[in-house]
């Protein structure tokens, strides 16, 4: 028997929130995010990373497994061809959930769920190649050279990497990090790998771990604008008025 989730349930029984998780599963499939209650969110989380899982498989128990718990055949259709494959190269966390604050009324938490469709960061795949190089030197001692040139190349490349920005069209942040350097006005986040840029939705509710002077250095350096384009140039538009 599997572990009960610990404390209340979403609705009145535990049918009740079966249906609710498969609803909020299925419109999340549907329309990509949704926003909802932060207990929600992270109820729903588990559940439709689950499903996903199923997905990838592909096979006809798993199509058959997720069409007990979704009943639209359209959605479930699509969780399998459109969703999957794109999450194909992930091995987990296909959605990702953002705080947004308390609603008007009730004062509730409320927080977006999304799916996470875009491409694997380019970051990931330099942390992926940095590993398998180091495995791969560790395996195979490296070899030695006593040479006065050798000895004072570390010191120049360790100077060139500290003056270097860590993304072409980047800027690191201050001590304050609230203060956009100049020239320097969106904000970039590492963990989401998302930019927002002035006058956006979250822009100031967002902690900027790198600066980026545009928004064509930050979707160079791998950074994808936070909500899609239209969010972001609306941002534009009233930053400019």
């Amino acid at each position: 028997m599997p572990t009960p989730t610990k404390g209340p349930r979403l609705g009145g029984g535990p049918a009740h929130e079966r249906l609710i998780l498969a609803n909020l599963a299925a419109s999340l499939f549907e329309h990509k995010r949704i926003t909802t209650t932060e207990t929600k969110a992270k109820r729903l989380r588990p559940y439709a990373e689950r499903l996903i899982t199923f997905a990838k498989r592909g096979d006809l128990a798993s199509r058959r497994r997720v069409l007990g718990l979704i009943s639209n055949k359209s959605i479930v259709h699509e969780l399998f061809t459109d969703i999957a494959e794109a999450v194909e190269k992930r091995d987990g966390g296909y959605t990702r959930i953002t705080k947004i604050g308390n609603r008007k009324g009730d004062n509730a938490p409320m927080a977006v769920i999304e799916l996470v469709l875009e491409p694997v960061s380019p970051k990931q795949a330099v942390v992926a190649e940095a590993e398998s190089a180091k495995s791969a030197s560790a395996a195979k001692p490296a070899k030695v050279v006593e040479t006065e040139v050798a000895e004072e190349a570390p010191v120049e490349a360790a100077e060139a990497t500290e003056d270097a920005p860590k993304y072409a069209g980047s800027h690191a942040v201050l001590e304050d990090v609230n203060e956009a350097p100049e020239g320097f006005e969106i904000k970039g986040n590492e963990d989401s790998m998302k930019y927002h840029v002035p006058g956006s939705r979250w822009y100031d509710k967002t902690v900027a771990e790198v600066w980026f002077a545009t928004a064509e250095d930050a979707k160079a350096a791998g950074f994808v604008p936070a909500g899609g384009e239209d969010a972001q140039e609306e941002g534009e538009e009233e930053a400019a008025k």
